[in-house]
């Protein structure tokens, strides 16, 4: 039975004021170790908290126990936080010995951004915060007394560079991570949980398993995809496309690029402009790198005069695209410049709306459980009132189908009251690791302004033009950040349809190879990966370095087996089910991949 509630905003939480607040605290144990330092920034974040500093030196692991230790000290002073609005004026002479905080000033005082750099849309007031000896630019909020944090519920993470604004032609500062909790034992959990992420860190499995790799002569957020990650990718792109015929999406491929016209009708130069690379000059015209599919796929609609018997219409592509996002922000393969999504545009009457969005929303479920993700969590983004395109009684009608979706596919969702963007409400499918992370996977998001600029028409029933609905849908969000999630959840030990490798034949002697040889090709015959470790190296190294590369079948051939025709299993968790025909491990394989196992 599905479960609905209204979604607490994170800032609204009493979390958010115990790391902001920390945040502030932790900004004074520095100050005080260097009273010469400069301070940036320093907002709560998921999970913690963090500050930027220029600071005259290098910070040291030692450094962070003691400005711990001097926090814990603030902590237990039981200092009121103190709120004082103030003009822009006093501000700058409260903090003329501090340059980053002058810039901030001058971008409120213009109205451009708030007190941690974030753009704004109107003109804020100016405040401070102000408790025992240290004051900050802040907006708050905080609690009340530095004594409701528990100060045995706090930790400093690590130390890593970042640019002033995330620009790397600003100064590069020092970050320092932190996390606080309501109580010690929160916090213990998500120390283990750190520990254990970091395991499975799809940046460094992605190097140990040679999946993929990012080249700095190629540049920053752009993937190289390995022949082992290339292959991953592959076999998920082919299950995906099969689906999506089965389920009567059409393909359709679109460029990589479009004139400057193109964007301007759909808006992107005047909303996106600052998240899509420089146009390129041809023959006199502009030419940009697609942000995204969707103009595209509505100008094959626009190809040919629609009828309300063509409906719907839902096009697919694994189209990629380029975003251009800050270096500080680029992180692996969540958050990349050039990207595949697997895009699709589904072309409705009104009539036939809620039919597609519970198909769609089963279909996202159908997919992402073949890739072995069960644990899910929806949010549902309702209309801003203040903000939005197109009719209320529209806006209504999609709501209610995306939330009768949620319902009958039985998923607790969390309700998002007026986040959704001014086009439409969606949903946002996340999904629930074993490490109790949500990553977010699949968008079903309506789009009531883009048939509006683009003059969206089908000939109805009664000979009429009308407008149709468009359906915007990515089921795994995007290649590259799929890939990463799967990395992660699966620590690197794929299932075995996904493997890049499924077996390693493991002679024991230089006179087994042959034998090797043998079994791989009839192996390889009926359709699985396979490889033949050749190198000269003893047997449980060879073992050992397949586990390590997360194998799931290793077959080891001595005399024995080559007289029997047997191969000896052994498995990448350990377990050594022995010697078999190799027809019982044929058996056995195709029975694993036809499961998911």
């Amino acid at each position: 039975m599905a479960q609905e509630k209204v979604k607490e905003r994170y800032e609204d939480s009493w979390l958010y004021r115990i790391r902001h607040s920390a945040a502030h605290i932790m900004a004074q144990a520095v100050l005080e170790m260097f009273p010469n330092g400069k301070i940036a920034i320093g907002p709560p974040i998921e999970d913690g908290f963090y500050y930027d500093f220029d600071l005259p030196r290098p910070l040291t692991p030692e450094d962070l126990e003691k400005i711990e230790q001097r926090m814990r000290e603030i902590i237990r002073g039981d200092y009121p936080f103190i709120k004082k609005v103030v003009t822009a004026e006093e501000a700058r002479q409260i903090f003329r010995d501090q340059p980053y905080k002058l810039e901030l000033i001058d971008g409120l005082e213009a109205g451009g951004m708030d007190e941690d750099g974030n753009p704004l849309t109107e003109k804020p007031e100016i405040s401070i915060y102000a408790h025992d000896k240290f004051v900050d630019l802040c907006r708050g909020p905080h609690v009340e007394r530095t004594g409701q944090i528990n100060p045995e519920a706090i930790k400093l993470l690590n130390v890593a560079g970042a640019y002033w604004r995330g620009d790397e032609r600003r100064p590069m500062l020092q970050r320092i991570y932190g996390t606080a909790w309501e109580t010690p034992e929160q916090l213990q959990q998500y120390l283990w949980k750190l520990e254990e992420a970091k395991k499975r860190d799809h940046r460094k499995l992605g190097r140990d398993l040679d999946l993929f790799s990012i080249n700095p002569d190629v540049g920053a957020g752009l993937i190289l995809w390995h022949p082992k990650g290339g292959m991953i990718r592959h076999l998920a792109e082919q299950y995906c496309k099969e689906e999506h015929l089965k389920h009567g999406y059409v393909p359709v491929y679109t460029p990589h690029i479009g004139r400057s016209t193109l964007w301007e009708i759909s808006g992107h130069l005047h909303w996106y402009r600052e998240n899509m690379y420089p146009a390129m000059q041809v023959e006199n015209e502009e030419y940009l790198l697609k942000p995204m599919n969707c103009p595209f796929h509505i100008m094959v609609y626009k190809s040919q005069i629609r009828s309300y018997r063509d409906l719907p219409i839902r096009m697919a592509e694994w189209g990629t695209v380029y975003r251009y996002e800050r270096s500080g922000v680029l992180h692996g393969l969540l958050r990349v410049r050039g990207f595949t999504q697997d895009d699709a545009h589904i072309f409705c009457r009104p009539d036939q709306m809620p039919q597609e969005i519970d198909n769609t929303l089963q279909f996202c479920l159908h997919i992402l459980r073949r890739f072995g993700m069960a644990n899910f969590h929806a949010y549902l983004s309702t209309r801003d009132p203040e903000k939005f395109a197109g009719q209320v009684e529209d806006w209504d009608k999609a709501t209610a189908a995306l939330r009768q979706a949620l319902e009958r596919a039985g998923l607790d969702y969390d309700i998002d009251e007026g986040g959704a963007a001014f086009y439409g409400p969606k949903i946002d499918l996340k999904m629930i690791d074993a490490l109790g992370r949500e990553w977010q996977l699949s968008t079903i998001q309506f789009d009531f302004n883009l048939p509006e600029r683009f003059e969206l028409e089908y000939i109805g029933e009664d000979g009429q033009p009308h407008r149709p609905l468009m359906i915007h849908r990515a089921l795994l969000g995007s290649m590259e950040r799929f890939m990463g999630v799967l990395i992660e959840h699966y620590a690197g030990a794929f299932p075995v349809w996904l493997a890049p490798v499924q077996a390693v034949l493991i002679p024991i002697a230089d006179r087994h190879l042959p034998y090797a040889r043998e079994v791989a090709e009839k192996l390889r015959a009926q359709g699985l990966r396979v490889e033949v470790d050749e190198r000269p190296e003893r047997m449980n190294a060879k073992i050992r370095d397949a586990q390590l590369q997360k194998v799931p079948y290793m077959l080891v051939v001595g005399d024995k087996e080559a007289a029997d025709g047997k191969v000896a299993l052994r498995l990448r968790n350990g377990e050594n089910p022995g010697p078999m025909p190799l027809e019982t491990f044929i058996a056995r394989a195709q029975q694993d991949i036809a499961e998911g196992a």
